[in-house]
């Protein structure tokens, strides 16, 4: 039977694995960047990390462009809901060639967990000059349609029609509106956040260049 879960997948050996998580990664992606669809380099080196232990519930999928590469072009953690059916903690497409922003991190290397535990505001504030969005490390590489796009066929190929992302930001909740996802909880706070920044609302009337 195929699997129909990250905790069933997990339990496959690892070729089996690495061949059900890499559905996800955009063909786009591996074409921009000379990569094949074994995910490995030109000299056989893989160019792909999963962290998917037998008896885990999550996967954490890392695509480098190039061994060495100090950040992957794709980060993704999945886990399973408790019902079986997938979610999406994070997903992230990098620019490698872009210039790179340490808001995940502060000065001494401390994670700053995505700003949740603690915030490099420096890096937020030299992020935010070059035009990025809050939490980005890099530019993106604009390709979100088409990373939707294999993500659904990988959850199609677990027997699934539905999936749950996670938002961490507000701009990122509106993204994924735009591209027809509902809320299961939480469209209140968003409405809340929106009326707020309305022209007179609470946020707009403290956006006064005191901070």
């Amino acid at each position: 039977m195929l699997p129909r879960s990250i905790a069933a997948v997990n339990m496959l050996p690892q070729e089996a694995k690495a061949a059900i998580y890499s559905l996800f990664v955009p063909s786009i992606l591996r074409d921009r960047f000379g990569i094949g669809r074994d995910l490995r380099d030109a000299t056989g080196q893989p160019l792909l990390e999963l962290r998917c232990a037998e008896g885990a519930t999550d996967v954490v999928l890392a695509l480098r462009r190039q061994v060495g590469d100090a950040d992957p072009v794709l980060y993704s953690h999945l886990t399973d809901t408790i019902t079986g059916q997938v979610h999406v903690l994070l997903y992230v497409v990098n620019d490698p060639d872009s210039p790179r922003f340490d808001v995940d991190r502060m000065p001494d290397g401390t994670p700053t967990e995505f700003g949740s535990f603690r915030r490099n505001l420096e890096a937020e504030q030299a992020a935010m000059n070059a035009g990025l969005a809050p939490g980005q490390v890099r530019r993106g590489l604009r390709i979100l349609q088409q990373s939707i796009d294999a993500f659904e066929e990988f959850v199609c190929s677990l027997g699934q029609d539905k999936y749950f992302v996670e938002p961490l930001y507000y701009h990122n909740a509106v993204i994924f509106e735009r591209y027809g996802f509902a809320y299961q909880k939480g469209r209140q706070l968003m409405a809340d956040i929106h009326a707020a920044f309305a022209r007179q609302g609470a946020l707009t009337l403290r956006l006064d260049g005191s901070t």
